[in-house]
């Protein structure tokens, strides 16, 4: 049999999706079902007076207007339950959720959502997340007393001490804003109750069984008696980890005990799921002469919008990694979630890493440039080895590859870009530069939460084996883990891969394999599948009944908290490396920044599909550029300014450049299945800053703000000229 490791197998679902015979959840919908439609508040902050719902009521076609008092468990959260179903007192953001209509058509329904009558008091709304802070601030949650969502302090050395003895210092502020996921199809779902008296939801997502947890506390019932069905999933970039709409479309079927479907317009899922954090970081950062970082001071604001989210565990790790991947000695950071009446941010492909790194890497230039030192240099003198110390005090989980990284990287810069070697005369409006960055990203959860995936194999054959079927709760949102799991469980059994039996999208079906995020499906449901079937196999050498089964439920080596008075801990179990080039050209005239190559690098562990690990770096390259120079997600006064593509823009084919290098280096984790670790975020982390890089590298202009418009490269040109 042919080695299943590494080979570039086609993707089994890829004949469906370009033919459009793939299912996606809107293809669900079937003639004679209910629609639901959900009422916004459309307001940044206000309190509720009354809700009349009688008008709605006697429109023609409605089955039932479903308001606050219809929910058994009003509120719901992916970590905190923070968030109100429906509200009943106060809206925070114009895209809460205050009645819920259900009528025999979609037309019906949004009729009569619009004949909802809802009386609001106007309250101020905070929009700006330092304002939120200040002691006379509105509140968004008026039972906390606060708008601080959390605090996240981390110490180590003696940083004002370093900060003095320093040969330089430098000082920065970075600013970042909201991304949208845009994945391909608007969120859509059927939901319905089965023969055996089950709440079923067919939709999309990016964990069932977390799903599956909300629905069945907020409608206080069993979780078996809940089953999350996905079907084709169009994308989700962690747009899909928190419930927008599957919780209203369960309660709607369970209430009126008739098939129901729900399918957003983009406008309505640009307003109704959370959004990347806009973070602001004010920091300093001091070395010696020799090109040692010798302390960084970091303040971290976060806004976290009306609810919690991820909130916290995001700001933990923009304090984490607001050191970049360098060992440094003396550092304090503080970070801050912050609640405002803004959309809720939450996860979003790279966690809180890309907006810490835009801010690190482009600080350690800056100490470069102040210690007339090669940036490059400094970050080969710093960067994190085997061993090395992070900032929660503990070594690094083996596997730390962060200096090969860098080290192919610049070498294939030198090589192909004649990166570091004197630059050929810019004197024209078109001004080409070349930028550095690197990156570390945590696979898998963080900090202390519990980290498992479980999975079932069964296997079967006479003299030898000749089938097996594997369970594993694991979403493919469309990175392509079904044929990844599939592929490490065929090599592990010796099977022809169209021999093993996949059952993944059923709750009631598939064990908890966790969620489809932090770059962990293949470490963790990857291993947990490996193990299962080596489990298996070993069942059926000892058997004479032709078939065993094995259940395996892996758990990565442990992560704690961090310790509040130490600061002390282990963050995580695995982390990934990158770094990358990017060659650009900026127009002085009018500020356009065309990015014309990227080498991107990457150590993955063991690739296990080497198309789809490439194929996930280009595709996360194409998000990376538009979060550096194009998406610009506005709110003003807690609105939101861009809910359409015509003014939210994302690149195009156009906008990126025609030579994309991936580099994938296979130094196997100690822990993954077959050596393999995650890489699914990494190419996003130093793309930001490369560009940054490569923009003063053409212009000797530093920018400092995400996206980087021209018109924002434009005042940074300007700034530097009156300098």
């Amino acid at each position: 049999m042919t080695e299943l490791i590494g080979a570039s197998i086609a993707r089994p679902d890829a004949l469906g999706k370009v033919t459009g015979a793939a299912r996606y959840p809107a293809d669900l919908v079937r003639p004679g079902m209910l629609h639901a439609q959900v009422v916004f508040a459309h307001r940044p902050h206000a309190r509720i007076l009354s809700i009349d719902t009688a008008e709605a009521q006697a429109s023609p076609g409605v089955i039932a207007v479903l308001t606050a008092q219809d929910v058994p468990y009003n509120a719901f959260g992916l970590i905190e339950a923070d968030q109100p179903v429906l509200c009943q007192d106060v809206v925070r953001f114009e895209g809460d959720k205050v009645a819920l209509v259900v009528a025999e058509s979609r037309e019906a329904a949004i009729t009569a959502s619009k004949l909802v009558a809802v009386e609001y008091e106007e309250m101020p709304a905070v929009t700006d997340p330092q304002w939120a802070l200040a002691p006379d601030a509105p509140l968004v949650h008026e039972t906390r007393g606060t708008n601080q969502l959390f605090h996240f302090p981390l110490r180590k050395g003696d940083v004002p001490r370093a900060l003095v003895e320093a040969d330089a210092v430098v000082e920065g502020t970075f600013t970042t804003t909201w991304q949208e996921h845009a994945f391909l199809q608007p969120e859509a779902g059927i939901a319905y109750i089965d023969d055996q008296g089950r709440l079923v939801l067919e939709t999309a997502g990016q964990w069932m069984h977390e799903d599956r947890r909300q629905i069945a506390q907020m409608l206080q019932l069993p979780e078996e008696q809940v089953v999350m069905r996905y079907a084709t999933i169009g994308g989700a970039f962690g747009g899909r980890e928190d419930l927008s709409m599957q919780h209203v479309l369960a309660l709607s079927a369970w209430k009126v005990r008739r098939p129901v479907a729900l399918v957003w317009t983009r406008e309505e899922s640009m307003i109704g799921h959370h959004k990347r954090h806009p973070v602001t970081i004010s920091c300093r950062w001091g070395g010696k002469r020799d090109g040692t970082i010798t302390a960084v001071e970091a303040t971290i604001i976060a806004d976290g919008g009306a609810y919690a989210s991820t909130s916290i565990e995001v700001v933990k790790d923009i304090a984490l990694f607001a050191c970049g991947c360098y060992e440094i000695e003396h550092i304090s950071v503080d970070g801050y979630a912050v609640y405002t009446n803004n959309i809720p941010s939450g996860a979003f492909r790279g966690f809180g890493a890309p907006q810490a790194q835009f801010a690190s890497e482009l600080m350690l230039a800056r100490l470069a440039e102040a210690l007339h030192l090669d940036p490059a240099e400094v970050r080969l003198r710093n960067i994190y080895r085997e061993g090395s110390i992070e900032p929660t005090q503990r070594p690094l989980p083996a596997g730390v590859s962060a200096l090969p990284v860098l080290e192919r990287c610049l070498s294939e810069a030198r090589s192909r870009w004649g990166y570091g070697e004197p630059v050929a005369s810019n004197e024209g409006y078109l001004k080409q530069g070349i930028g550095i960055a690197c990156g570390i990203k945590n696979v898998g959860y963080s900090f202390g939460f519990p980290e498992q995936a479980t999975a079932t194999v069964e296997v079967s054959g006479q003299a030898e084996l000749e089938r097996a079927e594997v369970r594993v709760g694991a979403a493919d949102v469309g990175q392509g883990s079904h044929l990844i799991l599939r592929q490490i469980a065929a090599e592990t059994l010796q099977l022809p891969l169209d021999k093993v039996t996949m059952i993944c999208t059923d709750s009631s079906e598939s064990p908890n394999a966790g969620s489809a995020s932090a770059s962990r499906m293949t470490f963790m449901g990857g291993r947990a599948v490996k193990d299962a079937a080596q489990e298996a196999r070993n069942r059926w050498s000892y058997t004479d009944d032709y078939q065993a089964q094995a259940t395996v439920q892996y758990r990565a080596p442990h992560t704690t908290a961090v310790d509040p008075v130490t600061y002390s801990g282990v963050p995580n179990y695995c982390y990934g490396y990158t770094a990358q080039a990017v060659k650009v050209e900026v127009n002085t005239l009018t500020g356009q920044v065309q990015v014309l190559g990227i080498i991107s690098v990457h150590d993955v562990g063991k690739a296990i599909n080497m198309q789809q690990v490439t194929g996930q770096i280009e595709g996360c390259l194409a998000q990376a550029l538009g979060y550096a120079l194009i998406e610009n997600f506005q709110m003003k006064q807690g609105r939101v300014l861009t809910p359409y593509f015509s003014t939210y823009l994302l690149p195009t084919v156009l906008d990126m450049p025609t030579e994309i290098v991936p580099i994938v280096l296979e130094l196997a984790d100690p822990h993954g299945p077959y050596g393999a670790r995650g890489v699914a975020e990494m190419p996003l982390i130093p793309f930001a800053p490369a560009v940054a890089d490569a923009i003063h590298q053409a212009t000797g202009a530093w920018l400092d703000q995400l996206p980087m418009t021209p018109e924002r490269v434009l005042n940074a040109l300007n700034t530097r000229t009156a300098e």
